[in-house]
């Protein structure tokens, strides 16, 4: 009975037919009027485009040409005009002709029978299976020799993987012929309204083509680790009450997540660039304290209290506005100086990042503990923050600082030729290099723009947090920067990787510290947890990896 429901490929066909004369013939209609309407409109409308850009002519044949062209583009559309409502009304016949009939007559018996190959297809591999089991048992019964009934077992493993691997072949074969009956119905309307679909038909089309193309296995290595991070995000929301007597998703706890994200946005954007090109950077944490630093003696109210290398800052002469911009640019400077460093060493003498880095980070906290004797420079001037980073109605403009930085270097990773280069380098840097890309540049280049967000960053921090610039200050946030990054699917293997895949790793790391800290988690053990998550972050790369491969 089933047997009788699964259609051949001579059956599908006859069952489309009607459909195809049918709309075939107003098809033809259409074409008719189209060709010296619509048809001529959009060839004419290239051969302008063309002429345009053809240095071939001189300016007066151009101006002929085109004078002549536009003419009888004039003539097109006027004919376009006149066949509009015919057409019009063919394609509203063709359309109700296919709403009536394609799903009922045609679409709905192709899903029946793919469904019963299916069924067909699993019988099939069961029998087949309960064969192989039979004939290996019988064959086994039959030795004695230890290494021929190893060699039967090979045999026998080989052959229970050949009648998986048909099984597969047959549901896939079925699931092709399922879609291709539903995009058949996209082609006719495609050929009927040139391409114009409504939006609910390009949901539609567009959900199809994510089920057709699922694989499960594909899917959790995306996202399994997301899948995971909020699951134990809902569990810390659930149990947060229980312990502590207060909600953790409020919206003033949204609010505080996104504040501490803010300057971490930065940082995570710096460092993605150098991930992007298979790299590291294991000083931001010692770039924060240093930047901290430097903009609170600048910043700070009064004379500075510390010294540095035993001379004492006064820059209560400059306005405040000037120490605002001059901590700034401080603060940008000294980083950008520090990873412009590492980045020369990388793209000249081809160091591996981690080490170019992590000299960085020894020679920056040594040389700024050293210089400051490793004291705390106390608060900046408390007007400060009111006027970079004030909040409106209760919402804290801090958040629009990130949201500048996110567009400015989505701009650059997408829309310039650096950040396309950016792309190719850290996919192949050798096959970058003989397209003609300069290797060292485009290196050197993401150092200095890593160098200008840590600078911000520690720039803003050290604006929210009001001061207490120290050496000491920012230890461990390269961890977190750089497991926001592989959490958002920035790729250590290079040239993968979205500025959206950044900020989504940001916000989710800063949400779960945030509660761990609400819960009472020692820091220690959030080290822990970072750790944690870095692991599982680059073994799922990994994977991803091998499988590409």
């Amino acid at each position: 009975m089933a047997n009788e429901k699964i259609l051949t490929a001579e059956q599908e066909l006859k069952l489309r037919q009607p459909i195809d004369e049918y709309v075939g013939k107003i098809q033809k209609q259409i074409d008719s009027l189209r060709a010296d309407g619509t048809d001529m409109v959009v060839s004419l409308q290239n051969d302008i485009d063309v002429t345009k850009k053809d240095h071939i002519f001189t300016q007066e044949e151009k101006a002929a040409k085109l004078k002549e062209l536009s003419a009888a583009l004039e003539k097109a559309k006027a004919v376009e005009a006149q066949n509009k409502a015919e057409v019009s009304k063919l394609i509203a016949d063709a359309e109700a002709y296919i709403k009536a009939h394609f799903d009922k007559e045609y679409y709905q018996p192709v899903i029946e029978s793919c469904k019963q190959e299916k069924i067909q297809a699993q019988e099939k591999y069961k029998a087949r299976v309960a064969e192989l089991e039979k004939q290996h048992q019988e064959t086994v019964s039959k030795l004695t020799d230890h290494q021929e009934i190893k060699d039967e077992n090979y045999v026998h493993k080989n052959r229970l993987f050949d009648a998986k691997m048909q099984l597969e072949k047959d549901n896939q074969a079925a699931k092709d012929r399922q879609h291709a009956a539903f995009t058949y119905k996209y082609h006719l309307i495609d050929m009927l309204r040139m391409s114009k679909f409504t939006f609910a038909e390009s949901l539609a089309e567009k959900w199809e083509h994510y089920t057709y193309t699922f694989n499960r296995r594909d899917f959790l290595l995306k996202n399994g680790l997301y899948i995971a991070i909020v699951l134990i995000f809902i569990l810390l929301c659930a149990i947060t009450p229980a312990i502590k007597g207060v909600p953790l998703l409020t919206f003033n706890n949204v609010l505080n997540i996104l504040q501490q994200a803010s300057p971490r946005m930065f940082l995570a954007l710096g460092v993605a660039g150098l991930i992007l090109l298979a790299g590291t950077d294991l000083s931001i944490g010692r770039m924060v304290g240093m930047g901290m630093t430097a903009a609170t003696i600048i910043m700070h109210q009064g004379i500075n209290t510390g010294s540095v290398f035993g001379h004492i800052f006064d820059f209560t002469g400059l306005p405040t506005i000037g120490k605002i911009f001059f901590a700034l640019l401080v603060c940008i400077v000294l980083c950008t100086f520090f990873t412009t460093i590492a980045g020369c060493f990388t793209a000249r003498f081809k160091m591996h990042p981690f080490i170019s880095t992590m000299a960085n980070m020894l020679i920056i906290f040594g040389l700024t503990t050293y210089a400051t004797k490793g004291v705390s420079f106390g608060a900046i001037e408390s007007t400060i923050p009111s006027m970079i980073i004030p909040k409106l109605n209760g919402f804290p403009t801090i958040i629009l600082w990130a949201v500048a930085a996110v567009v400015i270097v989505w701009f650059i990773w997408n829309k310039t030729t650096f950040g396309k280069n950016l792309y190719a380098v850290g996919g192949n840097a050798e096959a970058a290099a003989v397209s003609g890309i300069s290797v060292f540049k485009v290196t050197v280049g993401a150092f200095i723009l890593a160098g200008i967000l840590y600078g911000f960053g520690s720039w803003l921090e050290c604006i929210r947090m009001v001061g207490s610039g120290s050496a000491a200050y920012g230890q461990g946030w390269e961890t977190d920067a750089i497991a926001a990054c592989v959490v958002g699917g920035v790729s250590f293997t290079g040239g993968i990787g979205k500025i959206s895949g950044v900020v989504v790793g940001v916000l989710i790391f800063t949400a779960l510290t945030y509660s761990l800290t609400i819960l009472g988690i020692d820091t220690n053990l959030q080290f822990i947890f970072s750790g944690i998550i870095i692991l599982v972050a680059v073994t799922l790369d990994c994977l991803k990896y091998v499988q590409k491969k």
